[in-house]
C-alpha cells in the first residue's frame, strides 16, 4: 500500500490561489491514475481532478480552467494547483488512487475560501 499525505490548504480569499502537494510513501509510478477529491461539510466526497501516469488531466466542470492536476513520478508527489478560488471550494482536499481500490485515506487538507 501506499501512504498519501496531503499538505498546503488553508485560509484564502476569494478569488486567491493555494497549491496543494500529496507525498507519496513510496513509487507511484504502480498509480495509473491519481486524482484529488474533495469533501465539502454535509456532503458526499466529490472527484475534481484527475491524471494519468503520462501526464493527461481530466477535471470535474465545477474546477475546469481554474485548477490544473500535475505529478512528478520522480519525486512520488501529486500537486493540485487551484486559482480563482471561490467560496464553494471549500472543503477538505485529498488526494488517492482516482478509482476504486483506492489507499487508505489521509486527513486531508482543509481549504477555506472566504468571500
Amino acid at each position: 500500500q501506499v501512504q498519501l499525505v496531503e499538505s498546503g490548504g488553508g485560509l484564502v480569499q476569494a478569488g486567491g490561489s493555494l497549491r496543494l502537494s500529496c507525498a507519496a510513501s513510496r513509487t507511484i509510478l504502480s498509480i495509473t491514475h491519481m486524482g484529488w477529491f474533495r469533501q465539502a461539510p454535509g456532503k458526499q466526497r466529490e472527484l475534481v481532478a484527475t491524471i494519468t501516469r503520462g501526464g493527461t488531466a481530466n477535471y470535474a466542470d465545477s474546477v475546469k480552467g481554474r485548477f490544473t492536476i500535475s505529478r512528478d513520478n520522480a519525486k512520488n508527489t501529486a500537486y493540485l494547483q487551484m486559482n480563482s478560488l471561490k467560496p464553494e471550494d471549500t472543503a477538505v482536499y485529498y488526494c488517492n488512487r482516482a478509482a476504486s481500490p483506492y489507499e487508505v485515506w489521509s486527513q486531508g487538507t482543509q481549504v477555506t475560501v472566504s468571500s
